[in-house]
């Protein structure tokens, strides 16, 4: 859970900006999306598969 306390002095759109760079640094916001709906555990690992074969090809693109 992300969570901020106002400093002195803070205003509401620079605490707020804190706010969602630790929301978008804790990863918070895709953890939800992913967790939205049910997906079954053979389509879990394929996605996650082809995330790795990606990954690996982008990998090694990079060393050339």
């Amino acid at each position: 859970m992300a969570d901020v306390s106002a400093q002195n002095n803070e205003s509401f759109e620079s605490l707020l900006k804190r706010f969602n760079k630790k929301v978008q640094h804790g990863g918070i916001l895709s953890e939800a999306r992913k967790r939205q709906r049910f997906s079954k555990p053979l389509s879990r690992r394929k996605r996650q598969e082809a995330a790795k074969r990606r990954q690996a090809s982008k990998s090694v693109r990079n060393k050339r």
